[in-house]
């Protein structure tokens, strides 16, 4: 069974042609057969399906003509029309090489010039991330992209940040060991880009660390009522920007502190209403002692102008005694009777006694009579 099974391989092959026929020009009848006249399957590799006469190798560039991305073409093209071809040059040559240089032009034009705006400095990078140089406001050149990259940062704009944030306690020691409920406002720009972007691995952060360390040392050198009442704010912003200028100044950071602004100090929530209760009872002390404060400086400006008086006075008794010594007769009785309502008349023809103020008093309080009556 295995010796028939090898003859019959042998006698005829998958392609269904015999041993005779696998050379070209071979007349034997398995050359036929192989070809498509007899019995087995056609030669798929064949030009023409392996019709007779016309058996040969296939090259590559037979097997890829008519091929495109979605099949096999038709005569007159692709698979639905005809084949886009791009125009040619005079003289046959083609449009590909003048289009890419067009595009490459094009591409490094635009990544090589830059247009920094006023107000904005631009960092420029090798591939990797290396830093190359700082471009300036206006029109800059640069290797293309990705060659050289340029990274644009606004230098001039005043940014802020708010320590802590909206409906955060922030508490805070004081000199006299009490805590306070403290926020403020920091605003800072940019002085030099390179070393805000290479120097510090988060520029922001350090910021805001700088700002509450530096904030802690200003208030624990203040008492609590300096703090609350608002005296001391000042040299607390002032020493706070000192302080953080010196150390970012000293990390190289690119960054100047423009200001600080301190929004908020109050009491502790859970005290609160036992600071109000102080708060108050300070106020009314400071009111009383306002009021005291006025009063004496009346009373010395009175005391201080009778001696002035006193002083005019005695010079002038001192050049004439007896003037002066009837003069202020006459001005004390003068203060002294204006001030009673009995008036006493010397004479034989009228009463000891005429009650002219209570005439005068009684004739004012009763209405005047109509002019008919």
């Amino acid at each position: 069974m295995a010796a028939r099974g090898l003859a019959m391989a042998g006698d005829k092959s998958p392609w269904g042609n015999t041993g005779k026929g696998d050379e070209p020009g071979d007349d034997s009848p398995g050359a036929d057969r192989g070809a498509g006249g007899g019995d087995g399957p056609r030669n798929p590799w064949l030009p023409g399906g392996g019709e007779p006469g016309k058996r040969r190798s296939a090259s590559i560039e037979d097997i890829f003509k008519n091929r495109g991305p979605e099949g096999p073409r038709r005569a007159g093209g692709g698979p639905g029309g005809p084949t886009f071809r791009l125009p040619e040059r005079p003289g046959g040559k083609s449009w590909m090489p003048v289009i890419l240089g067009a595009v490459a032009a094009i591409w490094l034009v635009v990544t090589s010039i830059h247009f920094v705006q006023p107000g904005e400095q631009a960092v420029v990078t090798w591939v990797g991330g290396k830093y190359s140089d700082t471009l300036d406001s206006g029109t800059n050149w640069t290797a293309p992209w990705p060659i050289q990259m340029v990274e644009k940062e606004n230098v001039t704009q005043i940014r802020s940040e708010e320590i802590p944030g909206t409906n955060t306690e922030k508490l805070i020691l004081t000199a006299d060991q009490n805590l306070v409920d403290l926020s403020y406002l920091i605003r800072w720009n940019i002085s030099d880009l390179a070393l805000y972007k290479y120097q510090l691995s988060d520029p922001r952060n350090a910021l805001l660390e700088i700002g509450e360390a530096a904030m802690r040392a200003a208030v624990a050198r203040k008492s609590l009522d300096t703090v609350l009442t608002g005296e001391g704010r000042a040299d607390i912003e002032q020493d706070v920007r000192q302080r953080m200028q010196a150390r970012l100044d000293a990390y190289r950071s690119g960054i100047t502190v423009q200001g600080i602004e301190i929004n908020k100090t109050d009491p502790p929530g859970r005290v609160e209403e036992a600071f109000k209760d102080v708060s108050s009872a300070q106020q009314d002390a400071d009111a009383a002692i306002n009021r005291a404060r006025a009063v004496a400086q009346q009373l010395l400006a009175r005391a201080q102008g009778d001696a002035s008086e006193f002083n005019n006075i005695y010079a002038e008794y001192r050049l004439a005694p007896e003037v002066t010594r009837r003069r202020l007769y006459y001005e004390t009785m003068e203060s002294i009777l204006s001030k009673t309502d009995k008036t006493i008349v010397e004479s034989g023809n009228v009463l000891p006694y005429l009650p002219l103020p209570e005439l005068k008093q009684r004739s004012q309080a009763q209405p005047p009579r109509p002019q008919g009556e």
